[in-house]
């Protein structure tokens, strides 16, 4: 990762840059597959303002920011226990990587890779047994970056924007414990 990189716990006052993030991110990545009228449910339920700080503000979530060398907030990611997905593992003590979004232009530049990093270090430092995440079923670039750090696909699942459920994978990697 670049030195001009810094990554940090979020904040209250985050909430606004963060929620932003959360929408642009989300849309660029993802808004060409949806009905407007369902990708707008989907940011109005997960990424307005409001939403966003009932997330930070829950004990079950943890966020980190990864802001560029003017303070500018370039990535973020959400660790939420206990697990929302433990329902299709067979593991004891997940936690969830719910969310890893990079601003355009900021990847390529190992941004994704210190949120990862930071990621699993909480998972291990929590003795949690492994790390689960969904993938979309056609985002095959996530689907690379995730196989590097180890995670293997476990599990065919599915993610409501709207009314539209989307095909995903459950990804899984384990960090203990029995398989």
């Amino acid at each position: 990762m670049s030195s001009l990189v810094m990554l940090r716990p979020a904040t209250p006052a985050d909430v606004p840059a963060l929620a932003r993030l959360a929408r642009e991110s989300f849309v660029d990545a993802f808004g060409h597959l949806y009905r407007p009228g369902d990708l707008a449910a989907f940011i109005a339920e997960t990424r307005t303002e409001a939403s966003v700080a009932r997330q930070l503000a829950s004990p079950e979530n943890r966020y980190r920011l990864a802001e560029d060398e003017g303070g500018t907030l370039i990535g973020f990611c959400k660790l939420r226990h206990p697990s929302d997905l433990k329902v299709h593992a067979a593991r004891y003590d997940p936690i969830d990587l719910s969310q890893l979004y990079l601003a355009a232009g900021a990847t390529g530049r190992g941004v994704g890779g210190a949120l990862m990093d930071w990621a699993l270090a909480e998972a291990a430092a929590g003795q949690h047994d492994a790390v689960l995440l969904s993938v979309y079923s056609g985002n095959s670039g996530a689907q690379r970056f995730y196989a590097r750090y180890g995670f293997r696909k476990i599990a065919d699942i599915h993610f409501r924007v709207g009314t539209q459920l989307d095909d995903e994978y459950l990804y899984e990697k384990t960090l203990g414990g029995p398989a």
